[in-house]
């Protein structure tokens, strides 16, 4: 998620906010002193809060003198503790911008012959505080001052008794935009320096949560559905395409530790050597995002009427099975439209429709290929993860020199990055509204895919228990809803906090209550903790289930019912109606039956 343009001022608000309640309480008496004790632990948050300096990002909108084209605006970064610049354009003087950037500005004799007078004067950064600046240029008569930096934006900082005396507005301009300026409109050029104000939530966010509730809900859907077809065809045509189909793989608690540790030890090594490894993360999706956008356009294909012919016999690799005409041209495509994202990845006008694409075709592969068995599984999983993401959003701040989130600086790209490559592995929507502060804000709102994943494997898991159980979906659509409600929950969060939001924060507890407490009023918490839904409600046929050992051979009676012709339906077991195709299998009730009276493998003696 992004983060506003306030983060920084509320920060060192909050610190002295911490300070005063913590000194309230130690005023009380010692009834207070634990409760103080508790919060006395964060003095690196604290330090770390104070030290840093309010900031805010404003526009400088810039016309030229001479009537040429029209204004256009430009970012800075100013520090309101100075002084305020105005919301409304219309109330910002429009005042003569002059050149000074061959001068420093750090001494008296760096001033011009006539000063500043009503003017804002564009010097560089360097040699001198920024009080030392500005105190010089409102001496000689500036309205305001621009300081220029090749380096990364910092807010131009002082102390209480500088801000007292300073009465005019101090920014920092990047050089490349006063470049652009200089080139755009020549050297008689006006500006005027004011903040608009920004909506809290951009429009952008209804096309992420349609996007991600919808790619949840189609993937827990189409897993569910395809783990239970399987499983069907898996008895009746164990030759045909479907054992083709890559199987699904369950996950382990084993697997789940190793999966977080990979985790962490990657988002650290891309936090100290991102400029390196950005681009192995970019060559792997599209690797695997190519290889999603197939699997899910593969059932569409395999469709249409033509295309069906095969090549030549042949010895080369993978053509030696003799593909279908049309299953190479989908590969190709599919290969083809990764290649361009990759290619084109950095246009901002609709590479990011590419990517969202991709990433949702990825998700889906994700969530149809990876099953979680049981809702421990699932709760282990989750809680894990809940936890992964917390710390490294709320706590790696009071662990990094820079006070930086890892997570955040990970995901949206470190600003001192040389190469300005960002993590693929997210959906991002552009935003949508007119604020000019688009320009200095990050333009895009980012959902990571792990907020689609974690949650949605969750969703897939209730699909087929639903199934299993013959529940009419409803567990499905209520952790479906929970994970809405959740993401609801996180753009509110990333409204009122004004800063980035480990989202897990909120979708895993709606989830994961969700689901227990609907299993814990359909009395089947234990069947849902374990997942053996399998055999609720099945009638018991007149065969004898198989044991651990194998099938037993059939009795004289079943042999008798097994040759009997077909027409003669009278005397053979009817299954009821609503059950679905994979139940109506005397193999699967053997199966199943023979799993919840004995247990596991190896566990009978």
């Amino acid at each position: 998620m992004r983060e506003p343009r306030t983060a920084l001022a509320r920060a060192t608000h909050g610190a002295g906010a911490l300070l005063g309640n913590i000194w309230r309480r130690l005023r009380r008496g010692p009834a207070d002193m634990a409760a103080a004790a508790t919060v006395a632990w964060l003095p690196a948050a604290i330090l770390i809060f104070v030290a840093q300096v309010a900031c805010e990002y404003g526009m400088v909108r810039v016309v030229s003198e001479t009537g040429g084209p029209k204004g256009k605006d430009y970012c800075i970064l100013y520090n309101p503790q100075w002084a305020h610049l105005p919301h409304d354009l219309g109330k910002a003087s429009l005042l003569q911008l002059r050149d000074w950037t061959a001068s420093m500005l750090c001494s008296p004799s760096d001033l011009p012959a006539k000063g500043f007078s009503n003017q804002i004067p564009l010097v560089t950064r360097g040699n001198c505080t920024f009080y030392e600046k500005v105190r010089l240029a409102q001496g000689s008569g500036a309205r305001g001052l621009l300081i220029v930096s090749k380096e990364t934006l910092v807010p131009p900082g002082g102390n209480k008794t500088q801000y007292e005396e300073i009465g005019i507005p101090v920014a920092l301009l990047s050089h490349k935009d006063m470049v652009d300026i200089f080139k755009s409109f020549g050297r008689a050029v006006r500006a005027a320096l004011y903040a608009p104000n920004e909506p809290l939530l951009d429009y952008n966010m209804v096309i992420i949560f349609i996007m991600a509730v919808g790619t949840v809900a189609l993937g827990g859907y189409w897993a569910g559905s395809r783990d239970v077809r399987k499983r069907y065809m898996k008895h009746k045509r164990d030759d045909g395409p479907e054992k083709q189909e890559d199987e699904a793989v369950d996950v382990t608690p084993v697997m789940t530790c190793v999966f977080v540790v990979m985790c962490c030890s990657m988002l650290v090594l891309l936090y100290y050597f991102y400029d390196h490894l950005v681009y192995v993360i970019i060559g792997i999706f599209c690797l695997a995002s190519s290889t999603g956008l197939y699997s899910c356009l593969l059932p569409l294909v395999q469709k249409l009427p033509f295309g069906k012919c095969r090549v030549r016999d042949n010895n080369l690799p993978y053509f030696h099975k003799r593909p279908q005409v049309r299953m190479l041209l989908l590969a190709l495509f599919c290969v083809a439209v990764s290649v361009v994202w990759g290619i084109f990845r950095n246009e901002d006008q609709w590479a990011w429709i590419l990517q969202d694409a991709l990433g949702i075709a990825f998700c889906l592969y994700m969530l149809k290929t990876i099953r979680l068995p049981t809702f421990k599984a699932c709760t282990l999983l989750l809680l894990v993860l809940f936890i992964y993401d917390v710390f490294f959003v709320f706590i790696t701040p009071f662990l990094t020199k820079s006070g930086n989130s890892i997570m955040v600086e990970v995901a949206t790209g470190p600003t001192d990055s040389a190469t300005h490559e960002k993590l693929p592995m997210v959906l991002k929507v552009p935003r949508l509204n007119t604020s000019p502060l688009a320009l200095c804000d990050r333009p895009f709102s980012l959902l990571g895919f792990g907020d689609i994943l974690v949650p949605g494997l969750l969703v897939a898991y209730c699909h087929r228990f639903d199934i299993q159980v013959q529940s009419s979906r409803i567990y499905f659509v209520a952790c479906t809803i929970a994970y809405g409600i959740g993401l609801l929950v996180t753009f509110m969060a990333l409204a009122l906090m004004q800063r980035g939001q480990p989202a897990l924060l909120y979708l895993v507890p709606c989830t994961l209550t969700t689901s227990g407490a609907l299993a814990l009023w359909r009395r089947e918490l234990g069947m849902f903790w374990t997942g053996s839904g399998f055999a609720k409600d099945l009638p018991h046929p007149s065969w004898a289930p198989a044991t651990a050992q194998g099938p037993q051979p059939p009795k004289e009676s079943e042999a008798t019912l097994s040759q009997q012709p077909l027409g003669e339906a009278q005397i053979m077991p009817v299954m009821p109606a609503e059950q679905p195709p994979e139940l109506a299998e005397p193999k699967d009730v053997a199966v199943v039956s023979t799993q919840e009276l004995t247990g596991p493998p190896g566990a009978s003696a």
